[in-house]
């Protein structure tokens, strides 16, 4: 029996598309697992609409409601999580929250 070209390409075809299926496995199995909300608390977010003490946020390019603790914050504001409960932000102006370091 005679290899031809033919059968070695679809060899080499199947041998390299093994290898990049054990690859992406691998890889997948590294990835940092993500903690969800608890994860957010510290991050940065923007407001979107006053918080008085309500009002929206993005935060991870979600739009979430948000409770403001102290000050009113104005749209645009940068804001730091502080607590997550549920689909709810608690957060503070980024100034107050350094100033608490």
């Amino acid at each position: 029996m005679e290899i031809t070209p033919l059968i070695i390409t679809v060899i080499v075809c199947v041998v390299a598309f093994i290898a990049f299926v054990i690859y992406a496995v691998v890889k997948d199995q590294k990835r940092k697992l993500a903690t969800g909300t608890e994860e957010m608390i510290g991050k940065e977010a923007v407001a979107q609409t006053a918080l008085n003490p309500k009002g929206t946020v993005l935060a991870e390019g979600e739009l979430w409601t948000a409770i403001a603790k102290g000050n009113r914050i104005e749209p645009g504001e940068e804001v730091i999580i502080t607590k997550v409960e549920g689909l709810k932000l608690w957060v503070t102006q980024k100034s107050e929250a350094k100033e608490g370091e």
